[in-house]
C-alpha cells in the first residue's frame, strides 16, 4: 500500500486567518500543534516509540516519522536498530545516527484535527489572557472601581469586568466592613499571572498610595503637577498624614488641597469612611518639616542631629500627649512622613534631662 500524509488545506487558511486577525504566527501555531501531535499519538496508540510530526506549511499535510536510534546492540526495539537493519534501509547509516521512517497511523487524520483545534483555542485563551494582563498591568498605580463579588474575613474578590481584583485581608481597611454588591475603589497594586495563566489582580485600600491617587483625582492642582505630593504616611482607617509642596510662592499648596471650607479634602475622606486626613507643607529644613508633620500639636524645638537622622522635639507640657498621639500614632506617622526618628519631650522632661546629664557630657556636646 503506497504512505499518504494526511492532507488539511482548511487548517493552514484557518492559520493564516488568524495570523491576520490576531497577531498570532502561524509558525508559532504549526509548531505547537506538531508539538501537541507528538503527545496524542503516543497517548491513542499507546506508544513507547519517538517519534516526529512535521505539518508542511502550505498545504497542512501532516507527517508522522518513527525516529529510532542506529546502535550495534539492540536494548530497546520501541526506539532502537541495529546498524545491520538500519543500514539495508539507508547504507550511508552508522552507529549512533537517527533513522526516521513515515508512518500513517490509521484515524490520525480524526486525531490530528482535533488536536489542532484543541490548540488553537488553547492558545487564543492565552493570547485574551496575555492582552488582559498588558492591559492591566500598565493600570499598575491607578484607581479602578468594581462591584464586590465575595466577602470574608480573608479575602475580598470585586468585578473589574474582564476580570477579578483580589483585596488580601493586609491590603483592606481594618474599619470597613465589605459586603457582596458593594461598588468601591481600589489601588491596583499588582498584576500576576494564576496557576493556569489567567492574570490576577491584587488591590489595595489600605496602601499609603491610594491616599496619594485620591488626591490626584479630587486635586486638580496635584494632577496638573503644580503642588507636588512628597510623601504619604497612614495608618488605615484612622488616619494619615500627607506632606505637598510647590515650588510657586504664589500657591499655597495646603489650602488648595483642604479647599474651601474644606470641601476637596472632605470627598477624599468620605472615600475613606471617615478616615482623618492631615495635609502639611513640606519643607526642606528638616525642623520645620518635623514641627510640621507633628500637627495638631504645638512645637518649641527642635534639634536635630543630621548624620542619624535624628530629631529631638521639645513641646509644652499640655502638648505632650498631643504631639505623640493615641497609642504613639501621631508620633509614628510624622516619623513615617519624614523618614526621621523623632523623640518628643515635655518641657518639664527636657528640664530634667538636662540637669540630670552630667556636666562633662554638656561641655562635650557644646564644643562639638
Amino acid at each position: 500500500m503506497k504512505e499518504q500524509a494526511i492532507d488539511n488545506k482548511e487548517l493552514i487558511l484557518a492559520l493564516e486567518e488568524l495570523e491576520k486577525e490576531k497577531g498570532i504566527k502561524k509558525e508559532y501555531l504549526l509548531e505547537s500543534i506538531e508539538t501537541a501531535l507528538v503527545t496524542a499519538y503516543k497517548r491513542n496508540f499507546d506508544s513507547l516509540e519517538n517519534v516526529r510530526v512535521e505539518m508542511d506549511k502550505k498545504t497542512g499535510a501532516t507527517h508522522v516519522y518513527s525516529v529510532k536510534e542506529v546502535v550495534k546492540k539492540v536494548e530497546n526495539k520501541d526506539i532502537q536498530i541495529s546498524v545491520k537493519e538500519a543500514q539495508k534501509i539507508n547504507p550511508d547509516l552508522k552507529d549512533g545516527d537517527n533513522l526516521e521512517t513515515e508512518i500513517i497511523p490509521r484515524n490520525f487524520g480524526r486525531i490530528a484535527a482535533q488536536t489542532a483545534k484543541q490548540v488553537i483555542i488553547q492558545k487564543l485563551r492565552e493570547l485574551e489572557r496575555e492582552i488582559i494582563f498588558t492591559e492591566f498591568n500598565d493600570r499598575k498605580g491607578e484607581i479602578v472601581s468594581g462591584l464586590i463579588q465575595k466577602a470574608d474575613h480573608n479575602i475580598v474578590v470585586m468585578d473589574l469586568g474582564k476580570l477579578e481584583g483580589v483585596m488580601p485581608t493586609k491590603e483592606q481597611i481594618p474599619t470597613e466592613h465589605y459586603k457582596v454588591n458593594d461598588k468601591v475603589k481600589a489601588y491596583v497594586l499588582d498584576v500576576e499571572k494564576g496557576a493556569k495563566g489567567a492574570p490576577q489582580v491584587i488591590v489595595s485600600r489600605s496602601h499609603p498610595d491610594f491616599v496619594r491617587k485620591l488626591l490626584e483625582f479630587e486635586i486638580p492642582e496635584i494632577y496638573e503637577g503644580v503642588i507636588e505630593i512628597k510623601s504619604v504616611s497612614r495608618d488605615p482607617g484612622n488616619r494619615s498624614k500627607v506632606a505637598v509642596y510647590s515650588p510657586d510662592p504664589n500657591i499655597d499648596p495646603v489650602g488648595s488641597c483642604v479647599g474651601q471650607k474644606g470641601v476637596r479634602i472632605q470627598n477624599v475622606i468620605n472615600e475613606l469612611n471617615g478616615e482623618k486626613i492631615d495635609v502639611i507643607e513640606w519643607n526642606e529644613d528638616p525642623s520645620i518639616y518635623i514641627a510640621s508633620a507633628l500637627l495638631p500639636a504645638q512645637i518649641l524645638a527642635v534639634d536635630i542631629k543630621e548624620e542619624e537622622k535624628f530629631a529631638q522635639v521639645i513641646v509644652p507640657d499640655d502638648q505632650l500627649s498631643l504631639a505623640i498621639g493615641k497609642a504613639g500614632q501621631n508620633a509614628r506617622l510624622a516619623a513615617r512622613l519624614t523618614n526621621w526618628k523623632i523623640d518628643i519631650k515635655s518641657e518639664t522632661q527636657f528640664r530634667e534631662m538636662i540637669m540630670n546629664t552630667p556636666k562633662e557630657e554638656t561641655e562635650t556636646e557644646e564644643k562639638e
